[in-house]
């Protein structure tokens, strides 16, 4: 079969499972079983890459494994609310930024309505910090789903690498979502490179780019509810005849 003269079935699913992806911040307990979570990672590790470098690499926690990372940085997040002075502790001194250190407009009011929206769909109200924090704090249970997937580059590639690992992780929750999972993209865990990289056995040159919650999402969670809006077409895209 040529790739290139196989035309697509069914455009509209592709499209659906592109459209339909968003951040699930609640997962049921069902177990996924390893076959189809190999599926999806051979799925998208058709994903492009410059001078197909492939640099991607990916840890799949669950079980015993994905119970003890959720421990250990559940534990470091709690210790840092009471000394922030350790945040240097736990994060590996050359895992990159993923946000700003200095927020600019349009990003600013974008981020600011993202927060506000989720916390007004929660009902915590702004100065309500316990519970900013405790919502915070789901991201280092994986919001209950059974698998966390851990991406990493080697420090030896440059930036461009940055993006090839991107297009692969966008190409595992489309993937995932067209078999009726969820996702939830997680740059929460780079403050803990310190923590997740030995757990995983990482090699010392490599980088930790994100975490991922997998599973089934939560039908009946409020939170579930949140579709985040995104800019028309003439507001990113300028045509030139």
């Amino acid at each position: 079969m040529n790739p290139l003269t196989t035309p697509i079935s069914d455009p509209d699913s592709v499209d659906a499972a592109i459209v339909n992806r968003q951040s699930v911040r609640a997962f049921l307990p069902t177990p996924v079983p390893r076959e189809l979570i190999e599926h999806i990672l051979r799925v998208a590790s058709r994903a492009p890459s410059g001078s197909n470098a492939q640099p991607w690499k990916v840890y799949v926690l669950q079980g015993a494994r994905r119970d003890e990372l959720v421990r250990q940085v559940s534990d470091a997040h709690r210790l840092l609310r009471e000394q922030p002075d350790m945040r240097g502790k736990f994060r590996t001194a050359d895992n990159f930024d993923y946000y700003p250190r200095q927020w600019v407009e349009p990003y600013l009011s974008r981020r600011r309505e993202n927060g506000w929206s989720l916390y007004g769909l929660l009902g915590i109200v702004k100065g309500d910090n316990e519970r900013m924090f405790e919502q915070q704090h789901q991201n280092y249970s994986l919001f209950g789903a059974p698998v966390g997937l851990m991406f990493t580059l080697d420090r030896a590639m440059g930036y461009g690498s940055l993006l090839d690992c991107g297009m692969f992780m966008q190409n595992v929750m489309t993937a995932a979502h067209a078999r009726g999972l969820h996702t939830c993209m997680q740059a929460a865990w780079a403050p803990f490179s310190g923590i997740v990289l030995p757990l995983v056995g990482a090699a010392a040159g490599e980088i930790l780019v994100g975490g991922l919650a997998l599973g089934h999402a939560d039908p009946d969670a409020i939170v579930n509810t949140l579709r985040t809006p995104r800019e028309p077409v003439d507001v990113f895209a300028k045509w030139l005849d």
